[in-house]
């Protein structure tokens, strides 16, 4: 019981709230419009959960990521969004690794479960949206010969996602706004999927989900980073 109370005191009361009300909102429209994918469910449970962790610097969330990318990269197989498969098995997980092992290799002042914020130069900038372009332009061409469905927002939302995990590994914190607009991409994208088939709808919803947790670490991040350069 000790073990769970510290746990809860963990996160904030906004944190327990955002957490809670994206929990409920997932599993109500699961309950709606699905009720059969349970791997879907679990994945968006799990996804929150990992974003959670990410709004306070904690590397328990890029764990979480790692796993929820193979959930999620198995859900896109099948409805034939290789893009979202690709993206998430190809770069998103393997990102998440390295995230995971330079979240580790720079705790804040000794402390494991926060990361400590970092700035990258305006190079650094340029050279990410250049790798982004090339990632991009590679990734079109790729998926067009799997016949990727809605190829468009398919191939916008590998660049979201490449300057979105980019950011993770050089510990910005905008790697969460980057994550946020990936968000609205996906909505997009499973919401055209649920023209076709409605339990899909639990899916765009998901990432709605996903949206106000990522606006919320971005937040958080903001304030960690100005907190931890005051020190």
């Amino acid at each position: 019981m000790k073990t769970i109370n510290k746990s809860l005191a963990y996160f904030s009361k906004a944190e327990k709230l955002i957490w809670g009300f994206s929990a409920v909102l997932i599993t109500a429209s699961f309950c709606i419009f699905d009720k059969s994918n349970y791997l879907t469910l679990f994945a968006s449970l799990l996804g929150i959960t990992s974003i959670i962790f990410n709004a306070k610097g904690n590397p328990a969330g890029q764990v979480l990521m790692i796993i929820f990318s193979l959930l999620y990269g198995y859900i896109s197989f099948g409805f034939s969004y290789y893009g979202e498969m690709i993206t998430y098995l190809g770069m998103t997980m393997p990102m998440a690794v390295f995230a995971l092992v330079s979240w580790l290799k720079h705790p804040y002042k000794g402390k494991k479960s926060e990361v400590e914020t970092n700035r990258i130069s305006k190079a650094e900038t340029v050279f990410m949206l250049l790798l982004a372009v090339i990632i991009t332009v590679i990734f079109f061409f790729l998926l067009r010969v799997f016949h990727t469905a809605n190829i468009y927002p398919s191939t916008l939302s590998v660049t979201t996602s490449f300057i979105a995990v980019y950011l993770t590994f050089r510990r910005n914190p905008y790697f969460s706004a980057a994550y946020a607009a990936n968000d609205v991409v996906l909505i997009a994208l499973w919401t055209l999927a649920s023209v076709e088939n409605s339990k899909y709808i639990s899916v765009s919803i998901c990432f709605f989900a996903f949206l106000i947790n990522d606006i919320y670490g971005f937040i958080s991040w903001k304030k960690m980073e100005k907190r931890q350069n005051s020190n």
